[in-house]
């Protein structure tokens, strides 16, 4: 009976070892896509491109933004050890304003979430000309 138990012991310890071994994970090209300096209204598409560079599937079950001004779209189906995805951020550009937002990926990866950062300005040049006519006009006179 002792031996048994001992066998099904280490039976079953072993299975829960090796059934940790095979973890997804997450690695992503850059954690941070800097806009620079764009226009209002220009296009505020960018892509966060990512492997799986684990042994299990990659199953990225949320993405979040830190306001509604940015929206996130992902892979929704598990992405395979070896394979590629990507995850598009699209940045509200008539908002006028420096922009520092947060994009935070949930999956099952050994690091099961990762804060992706997006940065840059948005400028209205067409109120900057207004100013320059207005100053030059003043100049002038």
């Amino acid at each position: 009976m002792k031996n048994v138990i001992t066998i099904l012991f280490f039976g079953l310890l072993s299975v829960g070892v090796f059934a940790q071994d095979k973890v997804a994970k997450i690695e992503f090209k850059t954690e941070t896509i800097d806009y620079g300096t764009i226009e209002k209204g220009a296009d505020g598409l960018r892509t966060f491109e990512f492997t799986n560079t684990g042994e299990a599937p990659l199953i990225i079950s949320d993405v979040k933004s830190s306001c509604g001004c940015t929206v996130p779209k992902w892979t929704k189906e598990p992405i395979m050890p070896g394979a590629s995805g990507e995850i598009q951020v699209k940045y509200d550009t008539n908002r006028v304003n420096p922009i520092r937002k947060t994009v935070t990926v949930i999956s099952n990866a050994v690091t099961p979430t990762v804060a992706l950062k997006i940065k840059g300005t948005v400028v209205d040049s067409s109120k900057n000309n207004v100013l320059e006519k207005t100053t030059k006009s003043v100049i002038e006179q």
